[in-house]
């Protein structure tokens, strides 16, 4: 079975951290693709170990990923 999830990164201290707000799950990497990878990892780990409820609580939720634009000075 496979799932599509949400990721979101953000270049942060000379890395890339990655974050999918479905299940709170994050990792890092030295590129944005490194980043990406070692998420997909710590995801499939996730699914792996975590209890049905586990997962079924974190899944709960919709996450909504837009832009605003705000005037600015």
């Amino acid at each position: 079975m496979y799932k599509q999830l949400t990721v979101i990164i953000e270049k942060e201290d000379g890395g890339y951290v990655a974050l999918c707000p479905e299940v709170d799950v994050a990792s890092q990497g030295e590129s944005i693709e490194e980043a990406k990878n070692n998420l997909k990892e710590a995801l499939e780990l996730f699914f792996e170990t975590a209890s049905r409820e586990e997962i079924e609580s974190r899944m709960g939720n919709e996450v909504y990923v837009t832009q605003v634009e705000i005037a600015v000075g």
